[in-house]
């Protein structure tokens, strides 16, 4: 009898047999790579490190492995190993641009503005056409007061088509505003608070003296200062607060409106008021009006027009001014020079003479009066954050005794 033919009981049938388990396989080393840039974009810088780690040790030296990793330790803040990767990486290629890119970034948000220039530098060399880079160097040369080079790169990038926020930014900062420090701020701060206190040689009778204290905010359409202030003259005190702002407007153009409100009257107007528009009229020109109008018991506006120019580390203004009142009538010239020799924008050396001419039919010497005088000034940020101003004055006129002046100021910003 013939025994059926089977498989062993012991063993599997062959559809039932697993295949063997395959090892999972190496991704490429381009799909790590974009999966090491996708770490780093989407806010997982230490996961990003560690897979730029595990690329360099496939490819050793690798330039954008070194790139890549080198923008996330910058990122982290972590200066001396983004430096030490984006300068590898330089190194190993020099025509490389986003590595210059990538390191100019690097010093500048390291606060080290030299080398940043010089990283930018070589970026524009390799890429002349990109008004990005121009405006990444006009940033960092305006950080270091040199306002006129920023220009200069300001206005290539604009002929190459530069635009947008950043840009606007430059643009805005390189405005001529010396005339007006409370107009804008450093970068990096956002308050300033002041203290003021001035004393007064009238010739004859007590030394007048007066003090203002100030606070101000900055923000990107412009500043806003609140301030009271204290007189004590011919024997009075007095007291005053008002509120000062600058507005940014159109392309070059910013404006001043001031209120200030003293209550009893007995030194200061009881209300007064000021508006300045300024418009830049291109090439460190800029020109500007003014009216303040003074509430004493008989109103007074004075009518101003001035024309200035900033010029490399000099800005130089003429003002010619309108005196009106009932009855009266006087004009006014100031020349002012300032000389920033330090190379920014906080310190600086400022000088004024200014004449005067009055018509009044009740004075005593004969319905004219001349005056004149000037000013000396020294201001100086001796840390980024406190600063100091010490001024002097001289003044006279006809059939008056001549006045001397001391003014001290404590600046104080964050």
């Amino acid at each position: 009898m013939p025994v059926a033919s089977q498989l062993p009981p012991s063993l599997p049938s062959p559809s039932s047999v697993s295949a063997p388990a395959r090892p999972a396989a190496t991704p490429t080393f381009d799909d790590a790579y974009a999966r090491a840039r996708a770490l780093a974009n989407d806010g997982q810088p230490e996961l990003a490190l560690a897979a730029y780690d595990a690329l360099l040790a496939r490819s050793p030296g690798n330039v954008d492995v070194l790139l890549g990793r080198g923008i996330v330790y910058a990122r982290l803040g972590r200066w001396q190993e983004a430096e030490r990767d984006l300068r590898a990486a330089a190194t190993a290629s020099p025509t490389y641009a986003d590595v210059w890119s990538a390191l100019g970034n690097t010093y500048a948000w390291s606060d080290q503005p030299e080398q940043a220039v010089d990283a930018y530098t070589r970026l524009i060399a390799l890429q002349p056409q990109d008004a990005a880079a121009y405006v990444a160097r006009g940033r960092v040369l305006r950080a270091l007061g040199r306002n006129a080079e920023a220009r200069m790169d300001l206005d290539k990038a604009k002929a190459l088509g530069g635009g947008g926020a950043v840009f606007d930014a430059l643009a805005a900062a390189l405005q001529p505003r010396a005339g007006n420090p409370d107009a804008t701020i450093a970068a990096g701060y956002t308050w300033a608070a002041s203290l003021s206190s001035s004393w007064t040689d009238v010739g004859t009778g007590p030394r007048w003296n007066d003090q203002v204290a100030g606070i101000r905010h900055y923000t990107k359409a412009g500043s806003l200062g609140v301030e009271t202030l204290r007189a004590h003259r011919f024997g009075l005190h007095d007291y005053a607060w008002a509120l000062d702002g600058y507005a940014n407007l159109w392309s070059g153009a910013y404006a001043n409106l001031r209120y200030q409100r003293g209550a009893a009257a007995r030194l200061f107007p009881a209300n007064s008021g000021r508006a300045e528009l300024y418009q830049s009229l291109g090439k460190g020109w800029e020109a500007s009006v003014s009216d303040d109008v003074l509430g004493f018991a008989a109103r007074v506006n004075i009518y101003g027009v001035s024309i200035a120019k900033y010029t490399g580390d000099w800005y130089v203004q003429l003002r010619h001014q309108n005196i009106v009142s009932a009855g009266s009538h006087g004009t006014g010239e100031r020349l002012l020079a300032r000389w920033y020799y330090a190379g920014d924008a906080d310190t600086y050396a400022e000088a004024t003479v200014n004449s005067g001419r009055s018509d009044d039919p009740l004075s005593l010497v004969g319905g004219q009066s001349r005056s004149g005088g000037g000013s000396a000034t020294w201001v100086r940020y001796w840390t980024p954050q406190w600063g100091t101003r010490v001024g002097a004055s001289f003044s006279r006129a006809r059939g008056a005794d001549n006045q001397r002046g001391v003014t001290f100021s404590l600046y104080r910003r964050w």
